[in-house]
């Protein structure tokens, strides 16, 4: 498919979609077209008698109730607010050698610019029409046209969409390979700037919009049951048209891919394996990094300067990879940016917001930490907590040291404890009174503390007694520490905009345009099971009793996250070892490491 054969099947699609708008009007203007028809019969003399006056007299109110109706519908697709990405927004000041890439890749491709760049925390890049007024007023365009005339005069009607790039892509990609990337990006406002897409575009949104405010369950019994009508016929038009749009954006998308092959076409071949690579890195450094730091307050504030350490790193272990480190020698797509710094740490918090549901600014609870003290500051502290946390457990359920044991007090927080009560050499007392109120589903604290979750019984059926019991525990009093926990008040800016110094750009408030109660948008994982709480507090003991015994330090793995460096090295994976301890209560393989290095489990460990 060409470029005009693609964009003429964006318009025609397009011209179906106001068809469809076309005909819902005259739907509801016919009732109101027949009274007219009526009342003039009567008028003239034409259309009388009992008959003619009974449907005069029923036919009117109901036109009148239509038209309102038809109104109030109208006026609330009309000044609903579409949803609008959360992003970063990049002034031109901020940014000039990017705005200046930008607009000459537009100009290659033949296409208006775009009104301005956003960043999002996403491997993504994409067009978005901000034209609406709660968006704010759109931006000013400069044209180079004197009286009238020159090539741009003929646009001054239409703003161009917001070009948003995925900030990852700024750190990893080099300049030509971003340039080759976002080609078939920008070469999409071209079509945007036609009328009848553009109207289509702002119809279908508006319904889109519609039927949100009408799902909204913050409102009165009245507002619901008025807008409920509205949402009813909102979503009876979108299903009308869904097909018609999805139709009209692959026209577009293709019109802009083929558009865009005159550009750069063999360095996007090339680019397009960084997109992969980009994305593949960004999301392990979320979910294995920045993941355990956001739950515990704290938020790493570069991760884009992350990726790029987690890629070359992926680079380097992956035989695939090879060469692409050779890349890091050309100038990366950051360089466009004046603060690179200010802008990564926008990101990194706009990131912790929309994937965890962090606080929208730094607090008491929510602070920043730099990659150099994310061993100590968060590593380090996390498996102390949760080590702390499951001493606390034991010593509510009256766990004490087996005969013997080399443990020096009844609660003293040593490893000991740990693996000689789930190796069953504790009191068998406690063990089967703990075992009857995990299968009673009773709190092991207080009457308020939540139970564990239901899919628990089936998590912990391949476990034995003691580390089912602890298990459950563990999610029980875990549930009650997020439950009392008091959330940081709100910063008055939720998305600072990454501009210079020089530069103030008044930008609207984005958190006037989405919802702060549906965060986190994109959680990155379910909630833990109690299986999983369990192997995650007894690798942290672990952990604490091999840096308090046997010198050991917390570490960072780029890909893998927090680590345990033993003489500088990283040790082995802990998992299969621990596993063998929860299901089958055997302690031999997980000793046997520990006694190859060194670590001594009677002794005490430090916790918070």
């Amino acid at each position: 498919m060409g470029v005009e054969a693609g964009a003429q099947a964006a318009r025609s699609r397009a011209l179906v979609v106001l068809r469809m708008r076309s005909r819902a009007l005259a739907v509801a203007l016919l009732p109101a077209a027949v009274a007219v028809i009526l009342l003039a019969g009567a008028a003239t003399g034409r259309l009388v008698g009992p008959g003619w006056d009974a449907a005069r007299w029923i036919l009117t109110p109901v036109a009148v109730v239509v038209l309102l109706a038809a109104a109030g519908i109208a006026l609330v697709v009309a000044r609903a607010r579409p949803a609008m990405s959360p992003t970063i927004p990049i002034t031109e000041e901020a940014a000039p050698d990017l705005y200046r890439m930008v607009r000459d890749l537009a100009d290659r491709l033949e296409v208006p610019a775009p009104s301005a760049i956003a960043l999002t925390p996403d491997c993504d890049s994409w067009l978005e029409d901000r034209t609406h007024r709660a968006h704010g007023p759109p931006p000013a365009e400069e044209h180079d046209d004197i009286a009238g005339g020159g090539r741009h005069s003929h646009r001054r009607h239409a703003v161009a969409p917001v070009l948003v790039i995925g900030s990852p892509f700024l750190w990893w990609m080099r300049v030509g390979e971003l340039r080759a990337v976002l080609a078939p990006v920008v070469a999409g406002t071209g079509p945007s700037a036609h009328p009848d897409i553009a109207a289509a575009r702002r119809f279908v949104r508006g319904l889109d919009a519609a039927v949100a405010v009408a799902s909204s369950p913050h409102r009165g019994p009245v507002s619901r049951a008025v807008l409920a009508g509205v949402g009813w016929v909102a979503r009876l038009l979108l299903r009308s048209c869904r097909v018609h749009a999805a139709e009209m954006e692959r026209g577009v998308a293709a019109a802009a891919a083929e558009r865009a092959q005159a550009v750069d076409y063999g360095l996007r071949i090339v680019a397009q394996e960084q997109v992969g690579l980009a994305y593949a890195g960004w999301d392990r450094l979320l979910t294995r990094v920045a993941l355990p730091a956001w739950r515990m307050g704290r938020w790493p504030s570069r991760l884009d300067a992350g990726v790029v350490a987690a890629l070359t790193e992926l680079s380097r272990r992956d035989r695939l990879a090879e060469g692409f480190a050779s890349r890091l020698g050309e100038r990366p797509a950051c360089d466009l940016l004046e603060e690179p710094g200010a802008v990564d740490e926008a990101a990194s918090l706009l990131a912790a917001r929309l994937f965890h549901g962090g606080p929208a600014g730094p607090g008491p609870r929510w602070s920043p930490v730099g990659w150099s003290e994310y061993p100590e500051e968060v590593v380090d502290r996390k498996w102390r907590i949760d080590a702390a946390r499951l001493h606390r457990v034991l010593d509510a359920m009256g766990v004490r040291p087996a005969p013997g044991s080399a443990a020096p007090n009844t609660s003293g927080p040593t490893l000991s404890r740990v693996l000689d009560h789930l190796t069953g050499a504790a009191d068998d007392l406690t063990d089967r009174a703990g075992r009857l109120t995990h299968r009673a589903g009773e709190s092991p604290f207080t009457a308020r503390s939540p139970e564990p979750p239901p899919d628990d019984e089936e998590d912990l059926s391949g476990t034995t007694p003691r580390s089912a019991t602890l298990a459950a525990r563990l999610s029980a009093e875990l549930s009650r520490e997020e439950a009392t926990a008091t959330p940081s008040p709100p910063a008055t800016a939720p998305f600072p905009a990454a501009s210079s110094s020089t530069s103030s750009p008044a930008t609207p408030d984005p958190a006037a345009l989405w919802d702060d109660r549906t965060l986190p948008l994109f959680p990155l994982q379910p909630p833990r099971t109690a299986r999983e709480l369990l192997a995650d507090h007894l690798t942290a003991m672990i952990c604490c009793a091999a840096m308090d015994t046997a010198g050991a330090t917390p570490g960072l793995d780029w890909l893998d996250g927090p680590t345990l460096l033993h003489n500088g090295e990283r040790t082995a994976d802990l998992a299969p070892k621990i596993l063998t301890l929860i299901e089958d209560g055997d302690s031999t393989p997980l000793r046997a490491w520990l006694a190859e290095l060194g670590i001594r489990p009677e002794k005490p460990v430090r916790l918070v």
